[in-house]
């Protein structure tokens, strides 16, 4: 959007930061710290996670309902709200059943955004992301790194999508004229973690790790709440009503386009 003329102001908490956004042509704002500069904004989305409520509304929240000025708000969600659906297929329509404390916080911050958002008289979009991956994360860079391990766990179905496509799908919705709306972002083929982590060995040429099994895997606990949820995500409202053509269908064609752009 940069070469577009538009101007963009980004919140970091780092100084390093800070300076890499500085030579992307993006105006950094250290934040916590500093006051968001709502006035001079016709666009506004947050990507902030949530703690025990949603960061930006406990400091801002009153001024962001009474920024009727705005065009547009976009709230980066996450899929990890629907829950576990024991390997079925989700879509928007789908009644959020977040069984996590921190899904559940996701769950009341896409609600207190929209009632910010209904106050002001503005449009919210929110995007619910699946498991993002893209040049230096994903798979493959868990390989290098000798990271990876191929966890089974019978009936395990992550989605995921490459961050072009959620760039891409952000341009198109600030673009369009709907209003308030809920969007899976995620590609079309969602598969078992070791299926996909296969492929990436095969196709950058490293070694395929063993397979382990769940209870056997060294995970974090953070990575091991992720095996609690399997589900598989629709995206069809995203592509009927925005347009949105995926650059990266599935992982295959993904991971080749980070090997690509790695050269």
């Amino acid at each position: 959007m940069l070469p577009r003329g538009w101007t963009i102001i980004g919140t970091t908490r780092s100084t390093d930061k800070a300076r890499a956004m500085t030579e992307r042509g993006v105006t950094p704002l250290i934040w916590p710290g500093n006051p968001l500069p709502l006035a001079q904004a016709t666009h506004l989305l947050t990507s902030v996670s949530p703690r025990d409520d949603d960061p930006v509304l406990a400091a801002h929240g009153a001024n962001i309902a009474r920024a009727t000025h705005l065009r547009w708000v976009g709230y980066l969600s996450t899929i990890g709200v629907y829950g576990d659906q024991q390997g079925g297929w989700v879509d928007e329509d789908t009644i959020p059943n977040a069984a996590s404390a921190r899904a559940q916080a996701r769950v009341q911050a896409e609600n207190a955004w929209q009632n910010a958002c209904n106050t002001a008289g503005v449009r919210l979009h929110i995007f619910r992301l699946a498991g993002i991956y893209g040049t230096g994360r994903g798979p493959i860079a868990k390989l290098r790194e000798g990271r990876a391990q191929r966890v089974v766990k019978p009936g395990q179905y992550f989605s995921r999508i490459h961050q072009a496509d959620i760039g891409q799908a952000l341009d198109l919705a600030i673009h369009s004229d709907i209003g308030s709306r809920v969007y899976n972002l995620c590609d079309d083929k969602p598969a078992p973690p070791q299926d996909v982590l296969a492929c990436a060995a095969r196709i950058a040429g490293l070694p395929v790790p063993p397979e382990v099994p769940f209870e056997d895997a060294d995970l974090s606990p953070m990575a091991r709440s992720f095996y609690a949820d399997s589900k598989r995500v629709r995206n069809d409202r995203i592509k009927r009503e925005l347009g949105l053509k995926l650059l990266y269908p599935d992982y295959e064609s993904g991971l080749r386009a980070i090997l690509d752009a790695e050269g």
